[in-house]
């Protein structure tokens, strides 16, 4: 492809990319496809000699774009947003076009500059310590873009756990470092993304998962008598990964408890995760949520999550630049420069050499819309998920189980696991709608977050109209008046039904096992659930009533009764003595 062609195929490409983006509210959310659809459509090898553009793209059209997941549909609404924005994909393009490896200054002197330029902007518009502020006089530390925040999560602990081995090495200099590793014990919530877990494992250091409180967030005093405990071991707690916004519920853990306690230790970093929620936080009325920043010792936010950038555009700062780049620092000789001892080298800041110009992608953004822009989008997103949670709240069928600070709503039928197994994956595969589960307080609970740049009202009542109908429906095939041995099925397989509730059914015993050690959550990861549970056998009405109970509705009978009635287990009018014995029990 000549420079001619490219520019009629630019624009080609540029109106397919219109036309999807204006089109795509008409398809379904996600494809009806069956996992190896597209092996069978494409060769096994690939093709010896050039093909003609037009046929690629016929390809894209007829064979790519009918197993696309359509992230940027007005009715995706599962995990958090996947920023997407017109400033973005021409920054994207720019970069592409301009094509530099920005590993340092001396590779490509505006990758590098602009990069430090675009994290201090950002960083003052989250009101981040002036610590972390690169520009601010006396500052040691400074921000670079990452590509996700399990990479942040990994620097960090690994920045970390230098600087622990450090700590021990002073005391005992004769050792080896790898000899201290199993002293090396670090924490962090049951709340916590899984990337955590995985760092720990890449790290070979230990992992102490605490439980949060009653609002899924981790307190001081868990986090004090958890490091008493190791220390009374031998152990030494050299990192604490906390969360604001919390992957599963949008939680927010406790830093001003944490942070003194961090801090009184002799080297335990404390690093902040807000890969969704740190965007909110160039909102004035939202930094509030983010109250003990001052002692962390990295911090990380996602723009392309919660600020229109698209992936991959992970910004993370740090308090110390030495400690960090101290742990990651190669330098041979073919990669040294003139201007180093003057300069940023980003490279000496994360795991890759190699770095795309994604600072330009940032920068367009931040000009194009600007921070009133931005908090504009930011502001709408959350106004529409208490406009969801007010819907939610009106159907006496159903709870919501998170505090709704931002644009995360969790909600539920009233009842048993199962039956909200069932809900989702019938919603799922309608194509309708598209939403995840996650595990919240004990329950399986359904995850709403408002996704899409343009959402409105509209998108929100269309939302919850379906949802509302496919649980009236559900509901309605359980037999009245109760009837413990009559259970209702699913219209789908039973491993139609695993896919789309995003469950993976296993023996009660690997359940029961699986129970007795913390996994963090990462919302892809399937929940497990024990094989005479799935949800192609939903529960009985006895189980619902159990469940009705055991929810808080028990103050009296006649509450019982007319929750019952909400759900159409039972006539109003009808009140089974055997409800009444269950409620005086």
């Amino acid at each position: 492809m000549d420079v001619e062609e490219f520019r009629v195929r630019g624009k080609e490409m540029v109106d397919y990319i219109c036309a999807y983006l204006a089109t795509m509210k008409s398809k379904r959310v996600t494809p009806n496809l069956d996992p190896g659809f597209l092996q069978k459509l494409l060769p096994s090898e690939a093709p010896q000699e050039p093909e003609e553009w037009d046929d690629i793209m016929e390809d894209v059209d007829t064979k790519i774009m009918p197993g696309v997941t359509h992230w940027q549909h007005p009715h995706f609404h599962a995990y958090f947003p996947s920023g997407n924005s017109f400033p973005s994909i021409l920054g994207d393009m720019l970069s592409d076009a301009i094509g530099c490896i920005g590993f340092s200054w001396a590779a490509s002197p505006s990758c590098t500059e602009l990069e430090t330029i675009v994290m201090n902007w950002f960083g003052k518009a989250i009101d981040l310590p002036s610590d972390f502020i690169s520009s601010n006089p006396g500052s040691k530390g400074g921000g670079v873009i990452q590509g996700s925040a399990s990479e942040c999560v990994l620097v960090s602990m690994l920045s970390a756990r230098n600087e622990a081995i450090k700590h021990l090495k002073s005391k005992n200099p004769d050792i080896e470092d790898s000899a201290f590793l199993p002293k090396l014990v670090a924490y962090c919530s049951k709340e916590s993304h899984s990337c955590v877990e995985k760092t720990a494992m890449i790290l070979l250091v230990k992992l102490r998962i605490l439980e949060p409180d009653e609002n899924c967030s981790l307190r001081g005093k868990t986090l004090l008598k958890a490091m008493q405990e190791d220390e009374e071991q031998g152990l030494l707690p050299f990192f604490v990964s906390t969360t604001l916004g919390s992957t599963a519920c949008c939680a927010f853990d406790n830093l001003k408890e944490i942070g003194p306690i961090c801090k009184s230790k002799p080297c335990v970093w404390l690093h902040v995760d807000g890969a969704y929620a740190g965007n909110a936080f160039i909102c004035p009325e939202l930094k509030p949520l983010m109250a003990g920043i001052e002692y962390a010792d990295s911090f990380n936010t996602n723009p392309n999550k919660w600020l229109l950038v698209n992936f991959d555009c992970s910004c993370l700062w740090v308090r110390d630049k030495i400690k960090l780049t101290s742990a990651l620092v190669v330098d041979p000789l073919y990669l040294q420069h003139s201007k180093a001892n003057e300069s940023i080298d980003y490279r000496h800041w994360g795991i890759p050499l190699s770095r795309r110009f994604r600072s330009l992608k940032l920068w367009f953004v931040m000009r194009k819309y600007g921070l009133s822009g931005l908090q504009q989008y930011i502001r709408n997103h959350i106004r529409l998920a208490k406009y969801f949670e007010s819907l939610v709240l009106k159907d006496k069928r159903f709870e919501v189980v998170n505090d709704v600070k931002l644009g995360l709503v969790c909600f539920r039928l009233v009842g048993p696991d199962s039956i909200n197994q069932t809900l989702l994956a019938t919603i799922n595969a309608s194509g309708k709608l598209h939403m995840i589960p996650s595990m919240v307080k004990g329950k399986y609970i359904i995850r709403f977050c408002v996704v899409s740049e343009f959402a409105n009202e509209t998108h929100i009542e269309y939302a919850w109209k379906i949802i509302s109908n496919f649980a009236t429906r559900l509901i309605g095939t359980l037999p009245k008046p109760i009837s413990p041995d009559t259970v209702v099925r699913p219209p789908l397989t039973r491993s139609k039904s695993r896919i789309f509730s995003f469950t993976r059914s296993v023996s009660r015993d690997m359940y029961q096992r699986s129970m007795s050690k913390s996994s963090l959550f990462d919302g892809a990861t399937p929940i497990l659930i024990p094989s005479d549970e799935e949800c192609d056998t939903p529960p009985n009405n006895e189980d619902v009533l159990n469940a009705i109970i055991s929810n808080g509705y028990h103050q009296n009978e006649e509450e019982v009764i007319n929750k019952l009635a909400d759900l159409k287990v039972v006539e109003s009018s009808n009140k089974p003595n055997e409800i009444k014995n269950k409620i005086k029990a």
